[in-house]
């Protein structure tokens, strides 16, 4: 079997990837989430794959189409429910790795490419997952097409024929649909093709270690069996908290307006995106100026790139061993909580002025706030070293 597997690169290369993978021995479950997140993308694939069989991208049968699947096609209900879900479980799972990344210090070198690819990721799953938004075309995916859409015009210049090209027309319709449709069945696989990059990057570079510590080999193990068994057990309460929105919250996480046909002539009180889209929602909407509105939405992403360059750590690169920046690092995750919860309140006073204080801050942490803090604790930890390599040496 040895000789079997050596003869053969590709084998060798996943058996090499998958198997004998060193991983440090103290991972801990907050590590399973990256595996998760795997596991939802092959969910959805295969959700929506079944979906498309039914499926008909046209703005008369396509609420129609999808009552048919879940009404009169053999468990269609569980294939639309589970695929409706499973996207905001990979958003959950998603938010939870890169908090993680950002908490124990996993951007830093030699993990940095590793790191960029993971956040290109994400904004490719939020383009995804908005295009699949749309296509069961209800009051909520029409006017949320309508209006995002429109941010395009912003752009000088050739912000209108963008707009119409996406549209397909002037106005959404059924030339938007369809290219929607296109995109939303196209985009998985490109994405697909950036998680096997990721994984690539992150079998070349190793996985980081909850200490942080990068001038001490810490113990390593292989990945199979070790964390086999973590990663399975971990799995089955995932699919347990899964499961509960399935099969009993169904149309929890969902919007009531979506199950009503889309109307054109009819504007919804409140229009709102998805759950995982509100925090860049209360962004876009606390900015008046629409053009500088749609530079900061798509900065609040990319800015998720410049965390390698302005921060910078000691010989330990997890914020446990920073307090200042452990306690800044929380402010900035209730600040994003927050900024979730505005998103789906009025657009009126008191909530669009809290909206801009808690869009200052986000910008101002990732862009002043953190790194001021890291090379403030760095000044103090390499200064304490400097004390006691003294006094060690009797030189005080």
């Amino acid at each position: 079997m040895i000789r079997f597997v050596d003869s053969r690169p590709i084998l060798r290369t996943l058996y090499d990837t998958a198997i004998p993978y060193p991983a440090p021995l103290n991972l801990n479950y907050f590590w399973n989430f990256g595996y998760y997140s795997l596991i939802c993308l092959i969910s959805q694939i295969l959700t929506g794959l079944f979906l498309a069989m039914h499926y008909v991208p046209d703005v008369d049968l396509a609420f129609s189409s999808i009552e048919h699947l879940v009404r009169d096609v053999n468990n269609g209900w569980f294939i639309r429910i589970s695929h409706a879900n499973g996207a905001s479980m990979f958003f959950i799972v998603v938010y939870i790795h890169m908090f993680r990344g950002l908490y124990y210090g996993s951007y830093l070198d030699p993990r940095r490419l590793l790191w960029s690819t993971g956040v290109i990721i994400l904004l490719l799953m939020i383009a995804t997952a908005f295009l699949g938004y749309v296509l069961p075309w209800g009051q909520m995916s029409f006017w949320a097409a309508t209006v995002i859409t429109n941010l395009f015009s912003a752009i000088p210049y050739f912000g209108e024929s963008i707009v119409i090209w996406l549209w397909g027309g002037f106005s959404v319709g059924k030339a938007t649909l369809t290219r929607f449709f296109s995109l939303h069945f196209l985009l998985p696989f490109v994405l697909t093709a950036l998680v096997v990059a990721h994984l690539i990057i992150l079998h070349e570079s190793g996985s980081n270690n909850p200490l942080g510590i990068i001038h001490y080999k810490i113990s390593e193990v292989a990945f199979i069996p070790h964390f086999t068994f973590k990663d399975a057990f971990g799995m089955n309460i995932f699919f347990v908290f899964f499961s509960l929105f399935v099969f009993f919250m169904p149309n929890k996480l969902g919007h009531p307006d979506n199950f009503i046909e889309a109307n054109p002539m009819v504007t919804p009180t409140h229009i709102v995106p998805e759950w995982y889209f509100l925090p860049l929602y209360a962004i876009l909407r606390s900015i008046p100026d629409k053009l500088l509105g749609v530079i900061m939405l798509l900065f609040a992403i990319l800015a998720l790139l410049l965390i390698p360059v302005f921060f910078s750590f000691s010989s330990t690169r997890s914020l446990e061993f920073h307090p200042l920046s452990k306690y800044l690092f929380w402010t900035i995750v209730g600040d994003v909580i927050l900024l979730g919860w505005l998103g789906s309140s009025p657009v009126e006073y008191p909530y669009v002025f809290l909206g801009q204080i808690l869009t200052f801050y986000y910008f101002f942490y990732f862009l002043l706030l953190a790194p001021l803090s890291f090379a403030i604790e760095r000044f103090i930890w390499n200064y304490e070293f400097v004390e006691v390599y003294d006094e060690l040496t009797c030189n005080k």
